[in-house]
């Protein structure tokens, strides 16, 4: 604790000082940034283009190191700038506490004295006989601790105001009011002398060594160097996001600040903005890549078999992000909290004049099959429908905790998941340039449940024009009207071979319809409707999607292979997406996300 901090000189402070540095060392961070954009632009690509010798070679070598010098600058500058912001922000609370009481001890003619303490004046006082008396004045100092409530008449060491006991001494009632405002000085420095402290070692820890030579290591020094800011200064930057505001006004937080302070927000504190809803696509791809590899060293420091998936899987999404793709990938969302999160759009979903966003259903967390297969599904549909309209992006969310076995057949996940789907919704439509782009709902599996459950909230979700429902289990609902954008545009795929799209009602269950005997398959068997939905058209969460009674538009898919359990999944259930085992059903998804309707293959209702 910095003890030389006194109320005089917090009182007296002037936190502008602290901004007015802070702007200083930004524009020697951004003339850093400028320099080293030269040197890999024109120097560097130069040198490239035009020579081709050991020389040239030992000169680019000097180059990138300059380059990287320039890099290191830039960073630890910003860093200077952010921490001394957040001084000045942090400072300004105990300073406003204590002028507020000096300002009531002037008030009441109290002097404050340099070290704290508080003296009040004399006082005539009557006693419970309605004579006057003089309270004598005193001095009061000040303690930092939260106040107690005050004594009350009778207290122990309380003086009695009843005449004619011993010790009778009249009670100044200035006594408690200073004891008050000595007090909440004593707070203030002692809230300020601690966040001096804190600030300090941070701005201490950025001091670099003269004559530096930016190395490998150096730059991992970088990452240190942000997570102390982030630390020490992260308060600061969060009480300016406006996390209880809807995505349009997000947006327009985001859209009023300058580029300095965004650029603090995505390099110091990248995981408050990398999954905030109304922030536009492209700044939370940069929040998150940002913030990925922070994550990847916590998980790495953590032991079990949940942190070692998770772990796995990130590492595989930073590699394909690392990597070339086509459509460009966008990092949306990431997360480790339940099961994982990752939400990751195939193009750019502020600029597409058509978006999708693709729900998973049943067993997806965030592990190596949800990199390889549950993300290859919203690349497929992005190709797919981008042959359709090139304006297309395609959008995998894993915003919530789907089921993980089939024993957890309850509403719980689509439920909770909801809400957050909606509002990754409402954020896309805040940040899309389009005016009114062409959005729509795809849920697969137990993630149809989800979209449903959305679809059924107030308002609905927000600016959806189709639905798409792909091997579900029933949405919660009895008709396609109720999913809010009208049962021409609630589009279904349900191969018959896929027995999710057959499970049978809770009742019917309860009368020996087993999934595991299905599976097993008795001889003559053919398709899960030989056995299951016994003569209706109701299925585990409410009517069938694929009926006629239900009324949305079914289109035709291949029935896949019979129903046979292998490591875990059923062919026919896994299949809509994919343009090499169901061009069918790739094609007909494609043609309702690129806005192309009139393309889609119909098939004729259960």
């Amino acid at each position: 604790m910095t003890e030389t901090l006194t109320w005089q000189l917090l009182r007296d402070l002037k936190t502008s000082e602290f901004t007015q540095a802070g702007d200083k060392w930004h524009e020697v961070s951004s003339r850093s940034a400028s320099d080293r954009g030269r040197v890999d632009r024109a120097m560097s690509a130069k040198l490239r283009e035009t020579q081709e010798s050991d020389s040239a070679e030992a000169a680019l070598g000097r180059l990138r190191r300059l380059s990287r010098n320039f890099q290191y600058v830039h960073t630890e500058c910003g860093l200077i700038r952010t921490a001394l912001n957040g001084l000045a922000g942090d400072l300004a609370e105990p300073q406003k506490q204590l002028k507020q009481a000096l300002a009531d001890a002037a008030s009441l003619n109290f002097t404050v004295h340099e070290d704290g303490s508080v003296s009040y004046p004399a006082v005539k006082v009557e006693d419970l006989t309605g004579a006057k008396q003089e309270a004598p004045g005193g001095s009061s100092q000040g303690s930092s601790r939260l106040p107690l409530d005050p004594p009350g008449l009778g207290s122990p060491g309380q003086p009695s105001l009843y005449p004619g006991y011993s010790g009778f001494k009249p009670v100044n009632p200035n006594a408690e009011k200073a004891q008050d405002v000595a007090d909440r000085i004593a707070r203030a420095v002692r809230s300020a002398r601690e966040i001096d402290a804190r600030y300090a070692k941070t701005l201490n820890g950025l001091r670099a060594e003269k004559g530096l030579d930016v190395t490998a290591a150096t730059l991992k020094d970088v990452a240190r160097d942000t997570a102390d800011v982030r630390s020490t200064a992260g308060m600061h930057l969060a009480e300016g996001i406006p996390q209880d505001k809807d995505p349009a006004e997000r947006k327009k937080w985001w859209d009023g600040l300058t580029d300095e302070q965004r650029q603090e927000y995505l390099k110091v504190a990248p995981d408050l903005i990398g999954d905030l809803d109304g922030i536009p696509a492209a700044a939370r791809d940069e929040a998150n890549r940002n913030y990925l590899p922070v994550l990847i060293d916590e998980l790495a420091r953590q032991s079990g078999d949940e942190a070692k998936t998770k772990l796995n899987a990130l590492r595989m999404i930073q590699g394909k992000l690392n990597g070339s793709s086509h459509p460009p990938m966008y990092l949306l969302g990431i997360g480790d909290e339940g099961n994982g999160r990752a939400i990751v759009s195939y193009g750019n979903p502020d600029t597409s004049r058509n978006v999708s966003a693709y729900v998973p259903g049943l067993g997806t967390k965030l592990d190596e099959d949800f990199v390889e297969e549950t993300m290859k599904r919203a690349e497929d549909t992005a190709l797919g429908a981008r042959e359709v309209d090139p304006s297309t992006a395609s959008i995998i969310w894993l915003g919530y905790d789907a089921p993980q076995s089939l024993d957890v057949m309850s509403k719980g996940d689509a439920q909770r998941g909801a809400p957050a789907y909606n509002e990754f919704m409402a954020g896309l439509s805040a940040t899309n340039g389009n005016g009114d782009p062409h959005v729509t709902a795809i849920g697969h599996s137990y993630g149809s449940l989800t979209v449903g459950t959305a679809a059924k909230e107030a308002g609905g979700i927000p600016g959806v024009d189709d639905v798409i429902l792909l091997g579900s289990p029933g949405v919660d609902a009895q008709k396609a009207t109720e999913l809010g954008v009208g049962k021409e545009h609630v589009f279904v795929g349900a191969a018959d071979n896929d027995p999710v799209t057959h499970l049978p009602t809770k009742a019917e269950s309860y009368l020996g319809s087993s999934v595991g005997w299905v599976l097993g398959g008795p001889e003559g068997v053919r398709t899960a409707n030989d056995l299951f939905d016994l003569g209706n058209d109701d299925v585990y969460f409410g009517k069938d999607p694929a009926s006629a009674a239900f009324g949305a538009q079914r289109f035709a898919v291949d029935d896949g292979p019979r129903m046979v359990l292998e490591a875990g999944r059923f062919k026919a259930h896994s299949q809509y997406f994919d343009p090499d085992r169901d061009r069918e059903s790739a094609d007909n998804i494609a043609n309702i996300v690129g806005g192309r309707p009139e393309a889609v293959v119909r098939e004729k209702h259960r």
